[in-house]
């Protein structure tokens, strides 16, 4: 194309300069339109229309491309982006409340800190999803009101962090969002890049990785070497784990992950990386929320079962319903390959401590191939059981206990359960004091107290009394270290949380008592909600914080 329009352009006048990009590669921010024919037999009037059409063409083309197309990087100038940090102030509250009407008056005044180059700005849009405003993100995507002035969101478009809508939608765990974003063309396959992110992370490793950070999870799920000693302890591990992910508190992470790993490319790959890097908890989140995808699409009996026989968990050439093998046939495969390259090179090493991380390997490998096994035979049951739960944890009707037993007879059935042991999932308690007093609910304690008999009209009356958004932030500040996310994993700066009445002072000296403490794996009281120090391995994520905000928090108190 752009041969022909250097050819037009010589054709038409050696003057007329080429129009378009000129680079090799496609730029979807600068897509190539069709250069202005030079009219020289009209007069001054038809020629200024006949330029009007032209730009109006080249506008259309231009503003299309960038709307429809992945943006990578953000092309908004820096003075752009410095001055929506003004209106900032100003925005916070609209979205909060998800006013429309506020947001395309406050628009239409300061249009020219929100929108560039045709479209609203990364970084106003990645604002509407952080707060969760569906309304005002539902009417930036569709650009049709007279305020926007023909500005567009683009789902696909790179902010200057270095992510996108999507991976902001996966850290908030908001299902509503996700799903606005795809029907509006988000691409779930687009990934992280730059210097202040973790890079190639796809919006379903966002869900996956910080679904791991739930407090469920960190206290009780990450293995250690007991865990992994034979293989009794193997299944008592495993066991545990699902346990943990089939909690009522883990719906709106698993729903999340659910969701993206439909639109997901490559996702038996995706899931082999995890059971590769020895991470087992990813693994399982992954495999029980997308097991319908890695099966190879909707669930389809066998021997007139739900459950598979024995013979089609060892078949390595089990098939699907459209001919093809089906992704968790192709993970045991992959497991069984790699178990062996494992015994070669524990048998042919030499150094003692190269064998040693190899049998860490092994005994990692073999716990993933029992958690894949567990997932093909009882999966589905689970899935079931799991999706039945409320969509928020306070208005749970099933107690832990209920949960425990209704599980453990779906493993049971399944074969996978230790033989006259109880599971012990362990201490299961949430993050207190999550929300401020400004974030909580006129009357939130009526809610509470709502049994299952009371009229429809006295559960709206109460419903109706409850803010915005209130339920998704309770759920996930309540299990979800809202302070610590993966996306960032490289900020210069860590947030931390706080109670009101600690003070600097006190935060020095509870960090200079916990200096000595090395890498205990038990999280000291003193350090408030900094998060764990683990003793890290390749098989762990290193989950160390705030390295960064004490120098910050001395300046600020010298200030």
């Amino acid at each position: 194309m752009e041969t022909t329009h250097k050819e037009e352009a010589r054709a038409a006048s050696n003057e007329v300069a080429l129009s378009g990009p000129v680079m090799d590669e496609w730029d979807p921010w600068n897509p190539p339109y069709p250069p202005c024919r030079p009219a020289p037999d009209l007069d001054l009037k038809s020629h200024a229309r006949l330029v009007r059409e032209w730009y109006h063409e080249r506008s259309e083309i231009i503003a299309t491309s960038r709307r429809t197309n992945i943006i990578i990087p953000d092309r908004t100038p820096w003075e752009v982006n410095e001055s929506f940090y003004e209106e900032l102030p100003s925005l916070l509250p609209i979205l909060e409340k998800d006013s429309v009407r506020r947001f395309l008056r406050l628009f239409s005044q300061v249009g020219l800190s929100m929108g560039w180059g045709f479209i609203i700005t990364p970084q106003t849009f990645t604002q509407m999803v952080k707060q969760n405003a569906l309304k005002c993100a539902k009417v930036a995507l569709e650009g049709k009101a007279p305020e926007l002035t023909w500005f567009r969101a683009n789902p696909n478009c790179m902010n200057r962090h270095g992510y996108f809508p999507l991976h902001q939608a996966a850290e908030m765990f908001s299902v509503d969002m996700v799903k606005l974003l795809f029907s509006y063309g988000a691409s779930a396959n687009v990934r992280t890049a730059g210097a202040h992110i973790v890079e190639d992370l796809l919006p379903l490793h966002v869900a996956v990785e910080n679904t791991c950070l739930h407090k469920y999870l960190e206290d009780n799920a990450f293995p250690d070497q007991e865990d992994l000693e034979d293989s009794q302890a193997n299944l008592n591990y495993i066991c545990k784990l699902i346990h943990l992910l089939c909690l009522p508190e883990m719906k709106i992470f698993l729903d999340t992950t659910r969701l993206l790993a439909e639109n997901t490319d490559s996702l038996v790959n995706e899931l082999w990386n995890y059971i590769k890097d020895g991470k087992l908890v990813q693994t399982a989140v992954l495999l029980l929320a997308a097991q319908e995808q890695i099966r190879g699409g909707p669930s389809c009996k066998i021997n007139g079962s739900s459950k598979p026989d024995g013979f089609s968990i060892k078949s390595s050439r089990k098939k699907n319903g459209n001919g093809k093998q089906d992704g968790f046939s192709i993970i045991i495969n992959r497991i069984h390959t790699r178990t062996i390259n494992l015994v070669v090179q524990t048998e042919t090493g030499q150094k003692k401590k190269k064998n040693k991380g190899l049998e860490m390997e092994k005994k990692l490998t073999s716990a993933a191939l029992l958690l894949v096994r567990a997932i093909l035979k009882v999966g589905e049951d689970l899935d079931a059981y799991i999706r039945s739960h409320p969509e928020v944890p306070h208005n749970m009707r099933v107690s832990h206990k209920e949960v425990h037993e209704h599980v453990s007879s779906i493993l049971k059935d399944g074969g996978f359960y230790p033989p006259g042991e109880s599971i012990d999932v362990g201490n299961l308690c949430p993050y207190e004091n999550v929300l401020s007093e400004k974030e909580l609910p006129n009357n939130h304690g009526d809610m509470f107290r709502v049994e299952a008999g009371c009229q429809h009209s006295a559960k709206k009356v109460v419903r109706n009394r409850i803010p915005r958004g209130w339920e998704l932030k309770y759920a996930r500040r309540s299990f979800f270290p809202f302070w610590r996310s993966v996306l960032k994993a490289r900020s210069c700066f860590k947030m931390i949380r706080l109670d009101d009445k600690r003070s600097l002072e006190g935060l020095e000296k509870s960090r200079g008592k916990s200096a000595g403490l090395g890498s205990s794996p038990i999280l000291n009281p003193n350090l408030g909600l900094l998060g764990r120090a683990y003793q890290f391995s390749k098989h762990q994520p290193k989950r160390m914080f705030c390295s960064a905000a004490l120098p910050l928090l001395k300046v600020l108190r010298n200030a």
